[in-house]
């Protein structure tokens, strides 16, 4: 019974992968096409300034997004799971409802939110809190908003997976032996859902380096992400070579992230059981 999941994994992960591996070392083409002659000139061209500093530009949204995510996603996670079982299943339904529709099409709403004459730029003037329309559209903050919105739930639900799963009593327990509101958080509370919390930074922090579209609606081609240069190298400058080793550095960033947040994990289960 476990064949055609063993062929299914074999033809549709295993093989793109070691595919774009391959790839990676080959030679572009003049022109359009790949010749399979071994280079390592493309993963050195990555050392360039030039793409260098996309890597920092991405990483940089990616840290800004992730960190503004946690500070949102892991109270409204917290609180969520604190809920009876009608407001629970009231907070889910909201918090999925936004899936239902195409991500592009959310985004062009936020786009009639920012623009200048948009929602939220009406608000401001009509309270007097700005005396003429801000350029919110096309700028880094737009971005950052976008990717919170994409993002956000991933980080809510990984939350509120670890919080329903904890043990109350714990709590409980700690505040009977004099500590705090925040004593208790910070010893008992906080790492019990550390799994969670980490797996909504991982959920988050990747996706962010590569969402390129999100940084074309709202950002109008001014930030350049790692995402946006693999599709600008497969489409425009057709070298597919290139494209692909950008997805290999990529790939090992994610398995890094990934072997950390296991490490981290299985040493929490360990020290809990000491």
């Amino acid at each position: 019974m476990l064949l055609p999941l063993y062929l299914f994994t074999l033809v549709f992960v295993a093989g793109p992968l070691v595919y774009m591996l391959l790839l990676s070392f080959a030679t572009a083409r003049s022109g359009y096409g790949v010749e399979w002659t071994f280079t390592i000139d493309n993963y050195r061209r990555i050392l360039e300034p030039v793409y260098l500093n996309t890597f920092a530009g991405s990483f940089r949204l990616a840290f800004t997004s992730t960190l503004l995510v946690c500070f949102l996603g892991y109270p409204f996670g917290y609180f969520m799971s604190k809920l009876s079982r009608k407001g629970k299943k009231q907070a889910m339904a909201a918090l999925m409802l936004p899936f239902w529709v195409n991500s592009l099409i959310r985004l062009y709403g936020w786009i009639i939110i920012l623009q200048k004459k948009g929602l939220l730029n009406h608000v401001l003037t009509s309270l007097g809190l700005t005396g003429k329309p801000l350029k919110l559209l096309y700028s880094y903050p737009a971005i950052v908003v976008g990717m919170i919105y994409v993002l956000l739930p991933f980080m809510v639900l990984s939350v509120y997976s670890s919080a329903e799963k904890m043990d109350w009593r714990l709590v409980e327990a700690a505040r009977d032996l004099g500590a705090g509101r925040m004593r208790a958080f910070l010893t008992v509370t906080l790492p019990q859902t550390m799994p969670g919390l980490l797996s909504g930074i991982i959920l988050t922090f990747i996706p962010s380096m590569g969402l390129f579209f999100i940084a074309d609606i709202l950002g109008g081609n001014k930030i350049v992400l790692v995402g946006s240069l693999i599709q600008e190298q497969m489409t425009r400058g057709s070298n597919w070579p290139f494209a692909a080793a950008l997805a290999v550095i990529m790939m090992i960033m994610t398995t890094l992230m990934l072997k950390l947040y296991r490490r981290v994990t299985s040493g929490g289960r360990l020290e809990g059981i000491g």
